[in-house]
């Protein structure tokens, strides 16, 4: 009784439920007005048929297009306002105004090395045209003099994280979706706390939604009281707005200029595995060396600067080679290009870049990805591929965290496994690494799934990599989990009409989710 008193009164059911409450008004008071104005119902009505018309004129996802037409038509009478008032889940113009300015102000601490393009385009035009493309978009330029490790567990990566935290010495920037107190937090806390003591400028962003059921409401308070700078993304509270669906889902770590790290781990004791709910956690980190360091740095930076009150100013970190060379071995081989991606702009980096990859694959491309909630562009660029030779594996978790996402997962498993590509479940827990690797040359590793929430929705970062010693880890690890995977085949993709008809639903709204 007391576990579901606790639940009931907890913040985001409380302002849950207050926002519904008005969603509830609003109808109530549309359905009350309509019924004592035969002209105001038909004026809507009108209203919802122009917004259907202007949405298949739309550029946008047709999958995106298919879900507010059905929408529109179940609520005939205000679908069409409902489209225009929320419509694409486009954030509000305020935030990307001030998103915009930033990157504007910081795209000049940017150093680009033009040798590397017109290197590339001698060399490899597949990755000249991939490092083009997220320099233009993305806005961080491609890295020779760098280094990236790669931890298969995020255990491996959390031992490495701690090491690196004890050396701080002028600042450590922290940026997760995700922040719970325990024994993977609590380490990091003491040394945050003993680093403000001598004089570190500690900064951390968490996201609200993310962290609401973990923290108490007002974390930031008691980090501020550690001498730690803290800002937390984008409050739930009880307004209805479409902000709300716009999440921080990044993992950045930032070390002085020593290092940098991101993957799929948050800060939480599932990810080092010192809690199990759901099987065993796969997951996977990074840590970045050399002058990719800054490009971390200013991604955290051009968030920060975006959502806090206290800017900092960005000659405090002005590119110095010698600062970043001493952590790299001289002539270290490969590319490193660090990326963002978020959803101020109509710009998908994080689909485009595993739609390049796909449609690239020469021999292989392998997937980690705990959601496969996709849209027709990377159904059919999987399909294809497959169609073509190429080796196509995508690994997604055995036991779920969330049912009926994992319902919506398995109904994307038929029309690709009889297009040709292979799926693995792996058997063991939950998968929660976002990877891809091709041909022994290029991988991506980051925070972005392969669903629409990561895809369109949220803020993401990743790191793409060409011909990096990295790649062939990143293609081990995937291979050694494959044998504990179990291989999903035509007949295990067969469902009873009830699951079918489930998944379908599903699968219409999945965009607008």
């Amino acid at each position: 009784m007391r576990k579901i008193f606790k639940y009931l009164t907890h913040r985001m059911v409380i302002v849950s439920l207050l926002i519904l409450l008005q969603i509830g008004w609003i109808a109530f008071l549309f359905i009350r007005f309509t019924s004592y104005s035969q002209m105001l119902s038909i004026g809507l009505r009108i209203l919802s048929i122009l917004v259907v018309l202007y949405i298949i004129r739309r550029n946008d996802n047709p999958a995106v297009k298919l879900a507010w037409i059905v929408v529109i038509l179940m609520f005939p009478l205000f679908g069409g306002l409902l489209y225009l008032y929320i419509g694409g889940k486009k954030p509000i113009r305020k935030m990307r105004r001030k998103m915009e300015s930033t990157l504007q102000e910081s795209a000049k601490y940017l150093v680009f090395d033009p040798k590397i393009q017109e290197s590339l385009n001698k060399e490899d035009t597949v990755a000249a045209g991939q490092v083009y493309y997220l320099e233009q978009q993305s806005g961080f330029p491609a890295c020779r003099d760098s280094e990236i490790t790669y931890y298969p567990t995020g255990e491996e990566c959390f031992e490495a994280m701690l090491e690196d935290l004890k050396k701080a010495k002028r600042y450590i920037f922290l940026e997760y979706f995700i922040i719970e107190e325990g024994i993977m937090w609590n380490s990091i806390l003491k040394i945050l706390t003993e680093k403000v003591k001598e004089g570190v400028d500690v900064r951390v962003m968490y996201d609200d939604v993310g962290s609401i059921f973990v923290l108490p409401s007002h974390y930031d308070r008691t980090l501020r009281e550690k001498g730690i700078k803290c800002v937390v993304f984008n409050r739930y509270v009880p307004v209805l707005s479409t902000v709300f669906n716009n999440r921080d889902h990044r993992k950045i770590l930032v070390i002085d200029d020593q290092a940098a790290y991101t993957g799929g781990i948050n800060f939480a004791d599932e990810y080092i595995n010192e809690k199990q709910r759901f099987g065993y956690w796969k997951d996977n980190g990074v840590r970045l060396t050399g002058k990719a360091v800054h490009s971390m740095t200013m991604m955290f930076l051009q968030m920060w600067n975006t959502f806090a009150a206290d800017k900092i100013d960005y000659n405090r970190f002005l590119y110095k080679e010698e600062a970043y060379k001493k952590y790299v071995k001289p002539d270290a081989p490969g590319i490193i290009l660090p990326y963002s991606d978020h959803p101020l702009d109509s710009e998908c980096v994080g689909e485009s870049v595993y739609l390049n990859l796909i449609n690239s694959a020469v021999h292989y491309i392998y997937f980690f990805t705990p959601y496969l909630i996709i849209d027709n562009e990377l159904v059919t660029a999987l399909i294809l591929a497959a169609k073509r030779g190429v080796d196509v594996r995508i690994i997604t978790p055995g036991i779920p965290d969330k049912k009926m996402v994992f319902l919506e997962t398995q109904s994307y498993y038929q029309q690709l496994v009889e297009g040709g590509v292979m799926i693995f479940q792996y058997r063991p827990g939950f998968v929660h690494s976002k990877v891809a690797v091709c041909d022994d040359k290029f991988a991506t590793v980051g925070t972005i799934n392969l669903d629409y929430r990561s895809l369109y929705f949220h803020f993401e970062n990743g790191v793409y990599l060409y011909k990096c010693p990295a790649v062939m880890d990143i293609k081990n690890d995937i291979l050694k989990t494959l044998e504990d995977c179990t291989n999903i085949t035509k007949e295990l993709c067969q469902k009873n009409m009830f699951f079918q008809l489930i998944q379908g639903i599903l699968r219409i709204f999945a965009p607008l989710l």
